[in-house]
C-alpha cells in the first residue's frame, strides 16, 4: 500500500515538473522559430532584393522615431477610435438580431438567407457604394467598419441562441417566467461563449474594413500612413503602422482570451 501512494505520489510530483517546463520551453521554442524567420529575412533581403525593402534591423531602428511621431499617433488615434466605435454599434445590433433570429423562427426565416449572403460578400464590392451614399469621409469608414463586424456578431449571437439547452428553457416555463427573464438572463448568458467568439471574429474583419476604406477614400489612419509612406519608398516606417495594426489584434485575441478565463471559465470545460 505504501508503495503505491508513494507511486502516485512522484507521478504527481513529475506531473507538477513538467507542467512548470513546457510553457518555458513552448515560449523558447516561439522565440527561436522567430529569431531564424528575423535572420533569414535580413539575409534574404539584403542578398537579393533592392534597398528599399524593409529589413528588420531598419524596422527596429525606426521604430522610436514612428511611435513618437504625432502623425503616426493621429493616424492610430484616427484608425483605432473608429474601429471602436464601430463595434459597440455593430455589437449592440448584432446581439439583438442575433438573439431574435434564434430565439424566432419567423425572424430566422426572414433574414438567415441574407444575412448568410451578406456575410459571405467581400466587403471590397460594397466599399464603392458605401462611399457613395455616406460620403468620401469618416462616415464612410465607420459604415464600412459596422458592415465588415456586424454579420458575424450575428451569427454567433444565433447559434448561441439556438443552443440553450432546452432543460433551462423547461425550468423557465415550469416556473412561469417572464420573458425578459428567460431572454436575458438565460439566453444570453448561455450564449456568452459564442459572443465572444463572434466579437473576435468582428474585431479582425472590423480593422480589415478600416484600413480598406482609408485606402480607397485616402482618409487620415494607419491605412493611409502605411500607404503615403510604402508609395514614398519609406518601407521600414510602414511595417511599424503594420505591427501597430497587428497589435491591436493581438491585444483584442489577449482581451477576449482573459474575459473567458476570468468569466467564463465554465465554457471552456471538457
Amino acid at each position: 500500500m505504501n508503495t503505491q501512494v508513494s507511486h502516485v505520489v512522484a507521478g504527481m510530483a513529475v506531473t507538477r515538473r513538467w507542467s512548470g517546463v513546457l510553457p518555458r520551453a513552448d515560449a523558447w521554442v516561439k522565440i527561436v522559430a522567430g529569431l531564424v524567420i528575423l535572420v533569414a529575412w535580413q539575409v534574404g533581403v539584403a542578398a537579393f532584393a533592392p534597398r528599399f525593402v524593409a529589413k528588420p534591423l531598419g524596422i527596429i531602428s525606426a521604430i522610436p522615431q514612428v511611435v513618437t511621431d504625432r502623425a503616426f499617433l493621429e493616424a492610430v488615434a484616427s484608425t483605432l477610435g473608429a474601429v471602436l466605435q464601430g463595434l459597440a454599434i455593430a455589437t449592440v445590433a448584432g446581439v439583438v438580431v442575433g438573439i431574435a433570429m434564434g430565439r424566432v423562427k419567423v425572424f430566422d426565416r426572414l433574414l438567415n438567407l441574407y444575412i448568410n449572403g451578406l456575410y459571405a460578400m467581400p466587403m471590397v464590392a460594397v466599399l464603392p457604394l458605401l462611399t457613395t451614399w455616406f460620403g468620401y469621409e469618416g462616415s464612410a469608414r465607420l459604415a464600412t467598419i459596422v458592415f465588415a463586424a456586424f454579420f458575424s456578431i450575428v451569427i454567433n449571437a444565433r447559434d448561441g441562441a439556438r443552443s440553450v439547452p432546452p432543460e433551462f428553457l423547461e425550468v423557465c416555463k415550469s416556473y412561469r417566467a417572464a420573458r425578459r427573464y428567460v431572454w436575458f438572463d438565460v439566453t444570453v448568458h448561455s450564449s456568452l461563449p459564442y459572443l465572444v467568439a463572434g466579437f473576435r471574429l468582428a474585431a479582425g474583419r472590423a480593422l480589415v474594413g478600416a484600413v480598406i476604406a482609408e485606402f480607397f477614400v485616402s482618409l487620415e489612419g494607419v491605412g493611409m500612413y502605411i500607404l503615403s509612406h510604402a508609395r514614398s519608398f519609406q518601407h521600414n516606417e510602414a511595417v511599424v503602422g503594420v505591427l501597430a495594426l497587428a497589435a491591436f489584434g493581438l491585444s483584442c485575441e489577449a482581451a477576449m482570451n482573459w474575459i473567458m478565463r476570468r468569466f467564463l471559465p465554465w465554457a471552456r470545460r471538457g
